[in-house]
């Protein structure tokens, strides 16, 4: 039972073995989408657009700042079209990642330790501006603010829609760039208006307000921003979710003792939030984005098991305004606003 006698797909590059995520259901109205490297989608999508306009041709070199996971997406596509390209790296970065990176030809920054993300994306940021300066011919990728990165994604909703053709959907995922929230939801949205968008955000992050706090542990470097991104549409998002590092730790913990899968920390902060929305609303399915496995929070979380508070006797304090906004754990209906959002 469960098994499938389907003829396996030859594909011809990795990146098309890896982009789709695996669905696996975890409970009657909530199901994973389990990626290896959900950025696949978004640096084939972009790539390929900017290959197909002309704006970047083979040999040209595609720079761009990452924590991670968009960094291999993107050396991965640039192996599979010939082009160079040049990371400017998260202090988050490890090392099996960059010597990943290096492997596929890509040319590493990885800036040093900073006190906190906020510094380390700052620095980063100008570190791309002054590798443009001194080549011009570079491609500034822009993950964050180029809304070509969305564009991939609308082949995963239409993976989502065909194995759920009937669900009410919830999709519940860190907001990060934005990307690919929007890029999943606005084709979600053609075909059910209705369906609703719950972000995850960590305290200290700009894109939803909680910038006067800091997380000394956090390390949810994909989900959170020290600037603003133009990819996040606030006005998409139902739901927001505020949590610490170590609910985010929480979540992640239980999601593998529950159901065996090793996932990264975001994937286990949306695990937390998609439990507590799941009880409230039985009659919707809620997707949960797994953005990337566990390998590289090891050390800062699964070596730590022992030390993660039990998910089951969690819950959110639920507010209306930002100024009620506390840590460890706050949510709040957003209903479709705009950046200021309710106050």
């Amino acid at each position: 039972m469960g098994t499938s006698t389907s003829t396996p797909l030859l594909h011809s590059h990795v990146t098309d073995a890896v982009k789709a995520p695996s669905l696996i259901r975890l409970s009657e109205n909530m199901v994973l989408a389990r990626f290896e490297t959900l950025k696949i989608y978004a640096a084939l999508g972009a790539v390929q657009a900017l290959l197909k306009a002309g704006t970047v041709r083979p040999g040209d070199t595609l720079v761009d700042s990452s924590s991670g996971i968009y960094a291999l997406a993107l050396a991965m596509v640039c192996h599979r079209y010939g082009l160079r390209c040049h990371i400017v790296a998260s202090t988050t970065v490890t090392p099996a990642i960059r010597s990943q990176l290096e492997i596929l030809g890509a040319t590493v920054d990885q800036m040093p330790p900073e006190e906190n993300l906020r510094l380390d994306q700052h620095r980063r940021v100008a570190r791309v501006q002054e590798l443009l300066g001194s080549d011009p011919g570079m491609h500034w990728m822009r993950q964050y603010h180029d809304p070509v990165h969305c564009h991939g994604y609308a082949e995963m909703a239409a993976l989502v829609r065909t194995a759920l053709p009937d669900a009410s959907l919830t999709l519940v995922a860190g907001v990060g760039t934005g990307a690919s929230s929007a890029g999943l939801i606005r084709p979600m949205r053609e075909e059910d208006p209705s369906a609703r968008l719950v972000g995850i955000q960590p305290f200290g992050s700009v894109s939803f307000g909680s910038e006067r706090f800091s997380d000394p542990e956090a390390i949810i470097a994909g989900i959170g921003s020290a600037i603003p991104f133009d990819n996040v549409r606030h006005e998409l998002y139902d739901r927001i979710h505020w949590m610490t590092f170590h609910h985010a730790m929480a979540g992640t913990i239980a999601l593998m003792r529950a159901h065996a899968v090793f996932a990264g920390l975001s994937t286990g902060a949306a695990y937390l939030a998609a439990r507590w929305e799941a009880r409230r609303h039985p009659e919707r399915v809620h997707l949960v984005v797994g953005a990337d496995t566990g390998h590289r929070y090891v050390e800062q979380v699964f070596t730590r098991h022992r030390e993660a508070t039990d998910a089951g006797t969690l819950a959110p304090t639920e507010i209306t305004s930002l100024d009620e906004l506390a840590p460890p754990w706050s949510a709040m209906s957003w209903a479709r606003r705009g950046s200021a959002g309710p106050r």
